[in-house]
């Protein structure tokens, strides 16, 4: 967010269509306004699983990226609806487009905390794809991972069950809306698939023609 003419930096950017504008002295230069798309939902439901396959489901069409791996040291801080940590992993993302391929974040995320921030308007839509799974299942599942993460506490089992029940009950009403897929009896292949083929279709209409300037 530093302007190329000035130095400036800008915490919050200005854009005008597919031009990054600096507010200070007016600089202009193309910026790829790309789709996001947010593979998101409670723990247990398979984002990382999934995540791990879409590389090879994908190709090169799109930067596939696990959230998690930023979830360390200041960027935990609950503030601001851990905002440091929302913020940072939008300008990455707004960076990694200007490669010309959107990309794919798997890791928990509700709209509004995507959707509220300045750095949304460096991307042209962001999609959410919400994996969810009955309640016996999703607590089957936390409770069989690894004592190290911490989900033996029962406690923590429930807040992810009324996140699961939140999401269910609120997706078509977010903004956007977050489209649901329930991963409760299928295999994680076929979900990976499936998450494949809902961003494909999305990128047929998002993406601009190769051959016109973005």
């Amino acid at each position: 967010m530093i302007c190329a003419a000035c130095g400036e930096w800008a915490d919050a950017p200005s854009v005008d269509g597919a031009v990054l504008v600096c507010l200070r002295c007016g600089h202009r230069e193309p910026f790829h306004r790309l789709p996001v798309f947010a593979l998101t939902g409670p723990s247990g439901t398979g984002k990382s699983t999934v995540c791990r396959r879409l590389g090879a489901l994908l190709g090169d069409e799109v930067v596939v990226l696990e959230q998690d791996v930023l979830w360390i040291g200041a960027l935990r801080d609950p503030a601001d609806d851990f905002g440091a940590f929302r913020q940072t992993w939008l300008r990455m993302i707004a960076m990694l487009n200007q490669s010309g391929r959107p990309s794919v974040l798997c890791g928990t995320v509700a709209p509004p905390q995507f959707e509220t921030r300045p750095e949304r308007l460096l991307f042209s839509d962001i999609h959410y794809l919400a994996l969810v799974a009955d309640d016996d299942v999703l607590r089957k599942r936390l409770l069989a991972r690894p004592a190290w993460r911490g989900w033996q506490d029962e406690e923590r089992v429930a807040d992810m069950l009324r996140f699961n029940a939140w999401v269910k009950d609120n997706a078509a009403y977010t903004d956007p809306p977050m489209d649901l897929l329930d991963t409760s009896d299928v295999p994680v292949e076929e979900t990976a698939r499936a998450v494949a083929d809902w961003v494909r279709a999305r990128l047929q209409s998002d993406m601009p023609p190769r051959d016109m300037p973005r």
